[in-house]
């Protein structure tokens, strides 16, 4: 290949449709490639030794330029190049948010005989955001999820899930988040500092949320986009059940991994679409 590289977000996720074009020093263009699928970039075309200048681009992300050194074997190993989202900088305009959960997920990863995943989301909740106008450690979060929505793709393992050795969905239908301040966390990121509701035990959980920017949508909103990922100990919600197999290996493991992809839509109700 005379040019190789890989596209991503600052999370890790590929960019499909990114355009990366080499210039040579008098700035006159010598390849232009778009990303595929998985945001990787490859094309064919031999580059002659020397340096050049490789620009990628992709709409609502931030241009990015780095020089390339082009060697005897006439190809470009760009490598990963993360892309930041336009307005990442920025925090979304103040007031009050509503997350879209057709456009978010609520997702747990739990570790399965020590050597595999499984892996679960809750497909019924609701949530809303309130972005402070003068100091954004003042906005808050507030999150309700049914707990009978979990949802693993295995229906005997899901009844599981809803009996009393684990969600009690019958005594405690709902699990709820409520904010108690944010402290900035580095560049676009954050930690919210909260409370967790589940199964009728409240402890304190933190979120590291990335905050991935805002743009308008096709029915005339704003919208912004962040992914949040929390750890939890189930013994910590009362949650104890486990069954051990051979050499003493737990079926299911101590922690559950939450992850969180979140829409939400400027304004207290979502649009008619």
């Amino acid at each position: 290949m005379g040019l190789t590289a890989k596209i991503r977000t600052r999370d890790g996720w590929a960019v499909s449709h990114a355009v990366v074009t080499v210039t040579d020093m008098a700035g006159s263009q010598v390849l232009r490639a778009e990303a595929d699928a998985e945001g990787a970039v490859r094309d064919t075309t031999e580059l002659a030794p020397g340096a050049y200048t490789v620009i990628v681009t992709a709409v609502g992300y931030a241009p990015m330029a780095s020089s390339a050194i082009v060697t005897a074997s006439r190809r470009a190993e760009v490598g990963i190049v993360t892309l930041a989202r336009q307005g990442g900088t920025e925090l979304p305009p103040p007031g009050p948010w509503t997350v879209d959960p057709a456009h978010s997920t609520v997702a747990a990863v739990a570790q399965h005989l020590g050597i595999s995943s499984v892996r679960g989301r809750f497909t019924d909740f609701t949530a809303s955001v309130e972005i402070a106008p003068d100091d954004v450690a003042k906005s808050r979060v507030e999150a309700v999820i049914r707990a009978s929505s979990i949802d693993t793709g295995n229906a005997m393992r899901d009844t599981h899930l809803r009996s009393a050795d684990f969600l009690d969905v019958e005594t405690y239908p709902e699990l709820t988040y409520r904010s108690t301040g944010l402290t900035p966390a580095g560049p676009d990121r954050w930690t919210v500092h909260g409370e967790l509701t589940m199964r009728g035990v409240s402890r304190p959980v933190d979120l590291d949320l990335a905050y991935l920017g805002t743009g308008s949508d096709p029915w005339g909103g704003t919208r912004a986009a962040f992914r949040t990922t929390a750890e939890l100990r189930r013994e910590d919600f009362a949650m104890d059940y486990n069954q051990v197999v051979q050499a003493g290996i737990a079926a299911i493991g101590t922690t559950l991994k939450v992850e969180l992809d979140v829409q939400a839509v400027q304004g207290e109700a979502l649009p008619q679409q």
